[in-house]
């Protein structure tokens, strides 16, 4: 599960990290911090959002 959970991470992580950059952008918070914040946030979440669904994932098997 774990090399299941590394290469799911490199994917979700960017993806939240993504989603975070992209709505900084859309409501106007386009200053650097902001940027980095919502970055950093998406990259924190991505740790229990790739546990969850690696262990999904091995479940089904």
């Amino acid at each position: 599960m774990t090399r299941l959970a590394f290469i799911l991470f490199f994917m979700v992580s960017v993806t939240f990290m993504g989603i975070g950059v992209l709505a900084m952008l859309l409501t106007g918070n386009d200053t650097q911090e902001a940027l980095l914040v919502a970055a950093a946030i998406g990259f924190v979440l991505a740790f229990p959002a790739t546990w969850l669904i690696a262990r999904k994932l091995t479940d089904l098997q």
